[in-house]
């Protein structure tokens, strides 16, 4: 898909003027219920015969303009929103497995995803590997008789580790298994991982597809059977639905996505850049840096890379906390993604569920901060975290 198309297709997709009243903006269908013309009608709404909408647990006309938006974005048949990041992790890889069923996955993960797979998937009587490498050879050898699902994220959180989608998605078909790719740190704007193999893709559409900080949801795409099974077997159950307000704040999110995404990550490299050369910084984790082990495998496979970085300040803890109060600009708060640039220590936050063990084996440290590069003048923000490591 060529970037002129992308833009269009991020404002237009999904999206049409009311036929009603003419209306340019998506109205929002802020109904619980809808009503049938008579009880046939309302059993073909219900079974799925007929095409339309019964009630919001089972389909919504603004979250569906949501859905069909983002499916266009990621170049898939369908997509499934939901009311949370995690809703559409956990119910993704419930779609997937079940009692008996092995899951083999990336280590370096998103603290409430390890936790769901570590934790909540034994419980239900299914186990998960977690691959110590980012090498395609060692998850294929973690492939068992009984594995359902290959999940990964790429760039990861929050050491931003680089895996070779094109080459995992070929794996896990060779082996008749799904893929599953977490694309929240790239979004579609700069990677489209179905275009590459992957089965199924998930978004925490709190981060980028929002890009304001003022909505929460989640949201997987994949084939059209692979999202009917996701909402008629896992979600209508589960209940994690996305609320319409929230579907149409996501929305106007998504219309300035190619817009927001160049400016987040031409900032990011320059931040990026002066971090790796400040004598209070040890190490810098971000794959726009040519350091950094996956750059030339992100080059391949993407088409910028992201705004979100990692690095470690010298003196560990108490050297991050430092900085951490130090800053002016940037805000001490979760999350990421937003235009405005944030700060966040992921052993105490994110990552505060994975076992220290686990953590330092995957290079999350004490000291560790995690930076979300804004959309502000760049110069503020080298300056301002000049001052802090200073």
């Amino acid at each position: 898909m060529k970037d002129h198309q992308f833009a269009t297709l991020a404002v237009h997709a999904g999206e049409a003027p009311c036929k009603l009243t003419g209306a340019v903006d998506t109205p929002i269908y802020q109904s619980t219920t809808f009503a049938a013309a008579d009880s046939d009608e309302m059993a073909a709404l219900y079974s799925g015969e007929k095409p339309g909408y019964m009630y919001t647990r089972y389909g919504n006309p603004t979250v569906h303009a949501l859905e069909e938006k983002v499916a266009a974005l990621e170049a898939g048949e369908a997509a499934q929103a939901f009311a949370t990041g995690m809703a559409a992790v956990s119910s993704s890889i419930l779609a997937c497995v079940k009692a008996g069923d092995h899951v083999v996955a990336a280590r370096s993960l998103y603290g409430a995803t390890y936790n769901f797979l570590n934790r909540k998937l034994p419980a239900m009587g299914a186990s998960t590997t977690f691959v110590q490498s980012t090498r395609p050879e060692d998850f294929e050898k973690a492939i068992q008789p009984n594995t359902r699902l290959i999940y990964f994220e790429s760039p990861s959180n929050p050491i931003l580790e680089i895996l070779d989608i094109a080459v995992l998605g070929a794996i896990a078909r060779k082996h008749e298994i799904t893929s599953m790719m977490d694309n929240t740190f790239a979004s579609p704007a700069i990677q489209q991982p179905l275009k590459l193999g992957i089965s199924a893709v998930v978004h925490s559409a709190t981060k980028y597809l929002c890009g304001h900080g003022d909505a929460m949801g989640g949201i997987t795409i994949g084939s059209r059977d692979f999202i009917d099974h996701l909402n008629r077997d896992v979600l209508r159950d589960f209940g994690g639905v996305m609320s319409p307000f929230t579907a149409w704040l996501m929305l106007r999110g998504i219309r300035t996505l190619h817009l927001r995404m160049p400016a987040h990550c031409a900032n990011a490299q320059k931040v990026a850049e002066f971090l790796f050369q400040h004598p209070q910084v040890e190490r810098v984790y971000y794959p726009g840096l040519s350091s950094h082990p996956g750059h030339e495998l992100a080059k391949r496979q993407m088409k910028a890379f992201g705004a979100v970085m990692s690095f470690e300040v010298k003196g560990g803890y108490e050297g991050g906390k430092r900085v951490m109060d130090a800053v002016k600009i940037f805000l001490r708060a979760a999350s990421l993604g937003d235009t405005r640039s944030l700060i966040v220590h992921p052993a105490s936050t994110s990552h505060r569920a994975v076992p220290r063990e686990q953590r330092e084996a995957i290079g999350i440290t004490d000291g560790l901060v995690r930076l979300s590069v804004g959309i502000e003048a760049v110069e503020d923000l080298v300056a301002d975290l000049d001052q802090a490591l200073k």
